[in-house]
């Protein structure tokens, strides 16, 4: 086997972003002038004390600003920033979290470093179409831009050596308004860099960094922005430059561009100028790592410049196996691209000349079979990368399933090479500051960075129960006020007819069992399982002594028409005045939105169809906060559920559609043991065995579905085995 490409440069590139130009900046005293520095990287977005000294200058600005540090410092007053540097509490604070800001910069002392020393020159390149970083950046629309997030913030806390790549989506995603009827429409909701820590990347000349690459026959060329988000630098690809043609300038505008050509030029700039613009760095992986088949054209580009070497076709195929991972992420048909031939010719060009092989050849890599007239990318992506894992271990039996064929039909299903490592959620991020604070108590005040997961899930278990309920019940009461705030200021500044605010969650009581359901609306998730029956669930979320409340939230892809209209008999339902207003749809789902509700609600619902859920990441959110999951029996609650942690929906018995059967399930588990253990307590005091169960919850979540485990996950089980040219497991597809 052909070695590992080699490492030539360090993980960190010399070339810079552009000086950020931040007026507030001048206004800084200096004794604590690193607050710049800190404001710009995202670091701070999951530091507690960090977090606090922007809160203490000023905690109306802070909030108003949507805890945005970098527009934050452009709005403070130099009064307010001239007390605290006069303040010792506020001094002491400062030169604590300075010191752990300086750290960033060190290598040593890390995870990473402590196990693979040998290997810290050795980057890994991880692409993916989407990252949520933080919510004032919107270039994610869903569980996919979370969970790439949550990788880098945990490859940064891991000192694990990442360098990232995306796209900049100038346009953002879309902010969601839904009109009386229900129906969602979509308004631009554009990125403003100057009140983010993004900037312009220079080259080695001092002038910004430009790629070219051809689309349409078409030179076309692309910049790049940088984000730290701690150790790990994010860089974020974009067309809109004066330089290029009006058409191309729109090509990074927004993200996941309706129309599969748009999209097949937005996955053409994310892999081949992806790579060309760490090349133009001075960069050079040793592991590249897709995250979902729409970065797989990086395999192409880096085939195209294997073949340029020297190398055969044949050799340069095996290299690149050798040295890339490809996780998949959902076995439902939409969530893989496919494009034609005829989009792919005009995209391309004639691609294959550069590569010195034939079309013939290129088109044989996304082709499935012969005669077949489609080009798919997670096709590409299983042909290319040498090791390929789903993200939990049900969803590994579904991909060998769904993808047996292109190993031979006669292979067994349990040989055909696709792994798992089940995703995690950053506990840092997702955890409220309260209950951190509450383990603090007895873990010491580093315990996310130093305790073993054994011993913080053997601290959940001993918490006392009324604290704990205590800490919940306050975190209820934030929810509720957020709720009431942001449907006072819309209905202030935006809607006109009553029943919006009805349906917007102002009727809701923070002492009412309160169920949650957050995610992208597709219609395999589910969200009106409940309303199949409307006048069950009216019984009960109306019940006089037990009553019940539900709160939606979430945006379906706007080109999704039957998420569109499953959303809209969710927020008709949210203004029917027959379930009086305990149902709440709250529009514009976001990364903010989401931490304040998988911490204020007391149970979580998660209803996918069996077996299209590959993971469901929420769930896992909502129990690092003590709220236990209801749902069915997929992604990562097949591997959860214990019994104590939560409830699940049994497996249907019969064949065909199983709604009606799982929505029986649904109802017999609120009504029979739901609602009667959360109710089953003295007024004032938590009931013991719920208190339990939001404590497995937990426990469970701490030690098995924290992006620790996960990355940890990554690093032995395939960025080092690539890393030093272990064998790669199992035959390639043919």
């Amino acid at each position: 086997m052909p070695p590992p490409e080699p490492a030539q440069a360090p993980a960190q590139p010399p070339a810079a972003p552009s000086p950020p130009t931040t007026p507030a900046l001048n206004t800084i005293p200096e004794r604590i002038r690193q607050l710049a520095d800190i404001s710009q990287n995202l670091w701070w977005s999951w530091q507690l004390d960090a977090r606090e000294l922007f809160d203490r200058i000023d905690h109306s600005l802070w909030r108003s600003t949507r805890h945005n540090a970098v527009q934050f410092l452009r709005q403070v007053s130099p009064a307010r920033l001239e007390q605290q540097a006069q303040d010792p509490i506020f001094l002491e604070r400062y030169d604590r979290v300075v010191r752990r800001f300086e750290l960033l910069s060190q290598r040593n002392g890390t995870w990473f470093a402590s196990r693979y020393p040998e290997l810290l020159d050795r980057a890994i390149a991880y692409f993916s179409a989407e990252f949520a970083l933080h919510r004032s950046l919107p270039i994610y629309s869903g569980g996919l831009g979370v969970l790439a997030g949550d990788h880098c913030k945990e490859a940064s806390d891991l000192g694990v050596p990442l360098i990232a790549v995306g796209l900049y989506y100038h346009g953002g995603y879309f902010d969601q308004q839904i009109g009386l009827d229900g129906w969602q429409s979509d308004s631009v909701d554009p990125v403003d860099p100057t009140v983010n820590p993004v900037f312009r990347v220079n080259g080695g000349d001092g002038n910004p960094c430009l790629v070219p690459i051809t689309i349409a026959g078409r030179q076309v060329q692309v910049g790049v922005w940088r984000v730290m988000v701690g150790r790990i630098p994010v860089y974020l690809l974009d067309t809109d430059l004066d330089c290029n043609d009006k058409a191309d300038r729109s090509l990074t505008a927004r993200l996941y561009a309706s129309g599969t050509e748009s999209r097949l030029r937005q996955e053409w700039v994310l892999g081949v100028a992806g790579v060309r613009m760490l090349r133009a760095l001075g960069i050079q992986p040793t592991i590249w790592h897709a995250n979902e088949g729409h970065a797989a054209f990086m395999y192409i580009e880096r085939m195209r410049e294997l073949i340029e070497k020297g190398l055969t076709p044949p050799q340069a195929k095996e290299q690149i196996r050798a040295t890339s991972i490809f996780t998949t992420h959902t076995p439902v048909p939409a969530g893989h691209d496919v494009f034609s031939f005829t989009e792919i010719e005009q995209v391309a060009g004639p691609f294959w000349n550069t590569m010195g092989i034939t079309r013939e050849q290129f088109v044989a890599f996304g082709q499935p079979g012969p005669s077949d007239q489609h080009y798919e990318m997670t096709l590409l992506s299983l042909r290319l990368a040498g090791r390929v894992n789903a993200v939990s271990a049900r969803h590994r039996e579904e991909s060998r399933r769904i993808w047996r064929w292109v190993w031979g039909s006669d292979k067994p299903v349990d040989e055909i090479p696709i792994g798992y490592v089940t995703n995690g959620v950053h506990l840092s991020t997702w955890m409220a500051r309260p209950l951190r604070e509450l383990l603090a108590e007895s873990l010491g005040a580093d315990w996310e960075a130093d305790a073993e997961p054994a011993a913080v899930a053997a601290a959940v278990r001993i918490i006392d129960a009324e604290r704990l309920w205590a800490v919940h019940e306050g975190l209820r009461h934030l929810l509720f006020h957020y709720v009431r705030e942001e449907a006072r200021h819309r209905w202030r500044d935006t809607w006109k007819d009553p029943a919006k605010l009805a349906g917007a969650g102002a009727l809701l009581s923070p002492n009412v069992l309160t169920l949650g359901f957050a995610r992208r609306f597709a219609t395999y998730k589910r969200a009106d399982l409940l309303l199949h029956d409307p006048e069950r669930l009216r019984r009960l979320l109306t019940d006089p002594r037990r009553p019940v409340q539900i709160i939606f939230s979430g945006k379906a892809h706007p080109a999704d028409e039957p998420g569109k209209r499953v959303l809209q008999r969710v927020f008709s339902a949210a203004q029917n005045p027959s379930f009086e207003g305990r149902i709440a749809f709250l529009e514009d789902y976001e990364l903010h939105l989401a931490q304040r509700l998988v911490a204020g609600v007391d149970v979580w619902l998660n209803l996918p169809r069996v077996p299209l859920e590959a993971c469901g990441t929420s769930g896992m959110k909502a129990a690092l906060n003590g709220a236990p999951q209801l749902g069915t029996l997929d992604g990562w609650w097949a591997e959860g559920f214990t019994g104590d942690n939560g409830w699940a929906i049994p497996l249907p018995k019969t064949e065909g559609e199983p709604d009606q059967e799982d929505m029986e399930h649904l109802f017999e588990i609120l009504e029979g043991k739901v609602v009667p253990l959360y109710y089953d307590r003295v007024p004032g005091k938590p009931s013991a065995e719920w208190v339990h169960m939001m404590k497995e919850a937990m426990a469970v979540a701490v030690e098995r579905f924290t992006t620790r485990r996960m990355l940890q996950g990554y690093v032995t089980r395939y960025y080092v085995p690539a890393a030093v040219g272990e064998a790669i497991p199992g035959d390639p597809p043919p």
